[in-house]
């Protein structure tokens, strides 16, 4: 690998999917203030909604991720339009 071509902060970060629990050591340089540990060392934590272990994609398994009320919103949307007409 040549050297000085990776970004300062450049290093090993702990991606926890939310839904599904798994998580994954990558190199990468997002930023975050959590801390997490991964196999008895302790690394930047990133929290991820969806990844690879729970994307239906992957999984092969259908399953309803609400992670911001979006299906609350489209039913109370529906409800409204139904009333209007």
């Amino acid at each position: 690998m040549k050297k000085d071509i990776h970004p300062e902060n450049y290093r090993e970060v702990l991606f926890v999917d939310n839904t599904s629990g798994e998580e994954f050591l990558l190199n990468s340089t997002v930023e975050t203030s959590e801390k997490g540990t991964y196999n008895g060392k302790e690394y930047p934590l990133v929290r991820i909604e969806i990844s690879s272990a729970s994307h239906p994609f992957y999984t092969g398994v259908k399953t309803t991720i609400d992670t911001a009320g979006r299906v609350e919103k489209f039913k109370a949307r529906a409800a409204a339009a139904k009333g209007d007409k």
